[in-house]
């Protein structure tokens, strides 16, 4: 046998410091990251159908819905253009968006909202607290808008993202909720997993001043330099924006990965990419803890530790095989590294995932998803809507083209003093008088109409709005359309419920988008609120404690919002019942009730409370009612009252 060849140690045993990073940072040998702009860039061009199939819906949806184009003769035209060359209007009757309004009149109307509930039942009341928190961070982001808009573009492209993230705006440092433009984001697209759990890279195009980039990225003068060599277009004040596009309108469709659109501004693209590491999976066993360490750190958080405790055990007389050593396990662990890049590969700022929730800030949702695909609301109708503009384009150009007020007059019968022209003006006025000579046939000058128009198209035009009503599932109950004469109010109300049934699935798949993102505003609100704070919403104050609720697990889920005028009557009845019954006080009622005047109230008893304990007489009755009424009353009683008053 030959010699065996020899091999690092580092090679051959576990603890190797596997790291993609590293290694990519090695071979690039600077501050450029062209590997990863290019990846980016691949996966943003690969998104470059969903854009336009996204574009064309949502021209339907807002009613430019000639815009496609086609060729003839090998001249390509929008099909407006084509329509309006061979003499026509190119009519329309938009019912997209009157079915888009509809499905948001559902989905606004069910008033729901997320709610947390403690894993543990033992903690269930820090979940209540946990809710008004998340509600009152939702309020802050007007996630009521927020939400409408997004479920607006879920049903045009069927693809809707937020960003959460935490920082400074509006001059408050708290955790934010961005909405994402679809046309900026890109991902994956070899995810196939509906709940997105299998991407591997996703992103965000962001175009920001240069004043915003150098407050974000410059934290020293040397970096204001470099970014200003990097945009120096960008960085001249005096440089006017040049936007392709007018507040209000339509976006010109000019997208561009590397180039803004307006010059002015600063293009930064956002990356996150599971990369891969070796680390240590450890297991205390003596707490029960399980935690990830860095290989450097083995020696110091593991063998110097297990030899610690070795050596107190021993003296403890506790068996070596007894002693609870820390038990490490070599991994390759797949985590979150984020990259900011200027479009020429610059590193504006990388690092890992600083959430603890160890995932990217962006929470997305794709409908249906079947086999990567996607498939908007409003797609599924485009065909319906064309046929029923080109019935009533039909309609239009038969109605002009066939005869009305034909005249019949015989030549022969002509005055000698008149002309045709004068005839046909004399024919149109309301007290006119022809004077004509009879000819020998006896005719009469004769008016026909030919109504050609009884050849189907009201009734193709019927059926195709049925067939409209029935793929989009929003009937005219849903629309609030009165029923026929003779329904009753519960055949109404169950058309009603059938049609939001249809709709259930895209309702909740929604539901399950605002649920995961609230997942997430829960975990940054108890990594980043590290300090008391007090939150009221709805009549409902909660004082979050980062100490008693930083490292509580909660489960969400999405239920009837507490905010809603029916909510708080029912609330407010059940308590005024309680109340007549003793079963509270008069302070519990106003703290937990939502009465307009419960405030200034709960004031007022809280005062009078104040001054019982201190022996004094409540400000707000005189001595003399005082007098008067201790001479017929029953004193015990009045003490007992007393008692109660200072205990409510």
């Amino acid at each position: 046998m030959g010699k065996k060849r020899l091999h690092r140690v580092s090679r051959v045993l576990p603890g190797g410091k596997y790291d993609t990073v590293a290694e990519q940072k090695a071979r690039r040998g600077g501050r450029k990251a062209f590997d990863v702009l290019m990846e980016a860039q691949h996966y943003w061009m690969q998104m470059d159908r969903f854009r336009r199939d996204r574009e064309r819906n949502k021209k339907y949806t807002y009613g430019k819905q000639w815009e496609d184009v086609v060729c003839v003769d090998g001249n390509r035209m929008k099909e407006s253009e084509l329509i309006r060359r061979q003499g026509n209007l190119p009519l329309k009757n938009n019912l997209i968006r009157r079915m888009v309004r509809s499905v948001l009149g559902v989905y606004q109307s069910q008033s729901k909202e997320p709610t947390c509930t403690a894993r543990d039942r033992d903690e269930q009341k820090y979940g209540e607290t946990m809710s008004t928190v998340l509600q009152y961070n939702m309020q802050r982001n007007r996630m009521g808008k927020m939400n409408a808009r997004s479920m607006e573009e879920f049903l045009i492209s069927g693809f809707v993202v937020h960003r959460k993230w935490h920082g400074w705006r509006k001059d408050m440092l708290d955790c934010w909720t961005d909405y994402v433009q679809p046309n900026n984001f890109f991902i994956d697209p070899n995810m196939r997993d509906f709940r997105g759990w299998d991407v591997s890279c996703l992103g965000e195009i962001h175009d920001i001043s240069y004043g915003e980039l150098i407050s974000k990225y410059a934290h020293s003068p040397e970096d204001e330099r470099r970014l200003r060599e990097i945009y120096g277009f960008a960085s001249k004040r005096d440089v006017v924006g040049m936007a392709y596009e007018q507040f209000g309108y339509p976006l010109n469709d000019r997208y561009d990965f590397l180039v803004p659109a307006d010059r002015s501004l600063c293009r930064v693209i956002e990356v996150w990419r599971k990369e891969s590491k070796a680390r240590y999976r450890c297991h205390d066993v003596n707490s029960g803890e399980i935690f990830k360490i860095e290989i450097e750190d083995y020696q110091e958080e593991v063998a110097k530790v297990n030899e610690e405790r070795r050596r107190e055990g021993l003296a403890l007389g506790i068996p070596e095989e007894e002693i609870p050593y820390i038990k490490a396990e070599w991994f390759i662990d797949s985590y979150w590294y984020y990259y900011f890049l200027t479009p020429f590969g610059d590193i504006l700022d990388e690092g890992e995932t600083p959430y603890e929730h160890k995932e990217h800030p962006y929470v997305f949702a794709a409908y249906p998803f079947i086999d990567g695909e996607i498939h908007s609301f409003v797609a599924d109708v485009i065909d319906q809507q064309r046929y029923v503009n080109r019935l009533i384009m039909l309609y239009d150009f038969i109605l002009k083209t066939s005869a009305k007020g034909v005249l019949l007059f015989p030549e022969d019968a002509l005055p000698d003093n008149m002309s045709m022209d004068d005839i046909a003006e004399e024919w149109s006025r309301a007290d006119g008088i022809i004077v004509f000579k009879p000819n020998k046939t006896g005719m009469l000058p004769k008016q026909i109409a030919n109504n050609c128009t009884q050849i189907g198209i009201p009734e193709l035009l019927n059926m195709q709005l049925k067939l409209f009503e029935d793929i989009s599932g929003v009937n005219g109950a849903i629309q609030g359309k009165p029923g026929f004469s003779g329904m009753s109010a519960s055949l109404y109300s169950q058309q009603t419920q059938n049609a939001t049934t249809s709709l259930l699935d895209l309702l909740e798949t929604f539901s399950d988008f605002v649920k995961e993102g609230a997942y997430k505003d829960v975990k940054n609100i108890q990594q980043f609120y590290d300090d008391i704070r007090t939150c009221n919403i709805a009549g409902k104050e909660a004082v979050y404690d980062p100490e008693k609720l930083s490292d509580i697990e909660f489960d969400l889920s999405i239920t009837e919002s507490t905010a809603t005028p029916s909510y708080r009557a029912l609330a407010n009845e059940f308590l005024m019942k309680i109340f007549e019954m003793g079963q509270i006080t008069l302070r519990q009622l106003l703290e937990n009730g939502d009465f307009p005047f419960a405030d200034s109230l709960l004031q007022s008893v809280k005062s009078q409370q104040e001054q019982l304990e201190r022996g004094e007489m409540p400000e707000n009755i005189s001595p003399e009612l005082m007098r008067q009424a201790q001479q017929g009353a029953d004193m015990d009683a009045v003490a007992r009252a007393q008692g109660m008053m200072a205990r409510a």
